[in-house]
């Protein structure tokens, strides 16, 4: 069954919306594959090498998953984000300039 709000997830037995994303970009190439995506469609063959050649298996589980919770979509040109996928590309990048703030505050580390 899929993932999605209401449902048991990692972490959480009530399916909070945001438990459902964070076990969904937990997961293994999640992350990775929303990140090459954000400049535009690939094939398949194209998101397989710059996902570092991941397995065909895993790349087709996770796309089938992204696909499902609304994030990708598959276009003529190949895969591509979906305006939610696009528009949580978005808040991630939000989210690392926090971190990246975070980081160099607690820790003195460079982004």
């Amino acid at each position: 069954m899929a993932k999605q709000p209401g449902l048991p997830v990692r972490g959480s037995t009530t399916g909070r919306p945001i438990m459902v994303l964070f076990d969904a970009l937990g997961q293994k190439w999640s992350m990775r594959i929303l990140w090459e995506l954000r400049d535009g469609p690939l094939t398949f063959r194209e998101l397989r090498e710059r996902c570092d050649d991941v397995s065909p298996t895993l790349l087709n589980t996770r796309m089938k998953m992204l696909k499902e919770l609304g994030l990708t979509e598959t276009t003529e040109q190949g895969y591509g984000l979906t305006e939610w996928g696009a528009d949580l590309g978005k808040q991630l990048a939000r989210l690392d300039d926090w971190a990246n703030k975070w980081a160099l505050t607690m820790y003195d580390a460079q982004p």
